[in-house]
């Protein structure tokens, strides 16, 4: 049986499936460094650029930039204001940061713009922080029904 490394003490444990797990997300963080670099010159040259902001958006917070993603997110509700889905992916940002009161009021903004997608936000990672907090809960009552 052959081993992704020679040597035998950095083998130890590995399995063939952990071994394309790790592959597979050296690829997409790959990835994601590309896009970075190649949305970031588009934007260089167009600052305004919606559709690559809210990828850059998302790049950044998956590469765990939070700070630089909610930066890219207020623009992008500068730039829509009446844009539902930056207001959710600001809402977001805000709860990444833990910043509770922003978060709730740029989620019920979304929700008040026409975000409807309550199944989504329920199970969103990046809303963890604010899931128990009282206006989230309410909020969630008083729309869902909608």
């Amino acid at each position: 049986m052959s081993t992704p490394n020679k040597h035998p003490e950095a083998n130890k444990g590995w399995t063939a499936k952990q071994g394309q797990r790790t592959l597979k997300q050296m690829a997409e963080q790959s990835q994601i460094d590309f896009e970075l670099e190649f949305f970031g010159g588009i934007l260089a040259r167009h600052p305004d650029y919606v559709d690559v902001l809210r990828v850059m958006g998302n790049n950044l917070t998956l590469k765990g930039r939070v700070l630089e993603g909610l930066e890219i997110d207020r623009r992008l509700v500068r730039l829509r204001p009446n844009d539902p889905l930056a207001h959710y992916n600001l809402a977001c940002s805000y709860a990444l940061t833990h910043r509770t009161d922003l978060a709730i009021r740029a989620l019920r903004r979304a929700v008040e713009l026409g975000y409807r997608d309550f199944r989504y936000m329920r199970q969103d990672r990046d809303l963890d922080s604010i899931r128990n907090d009282p206006r989230y809960l309410q909020l969630l009552k008083e729309y869902e029904a909608l």
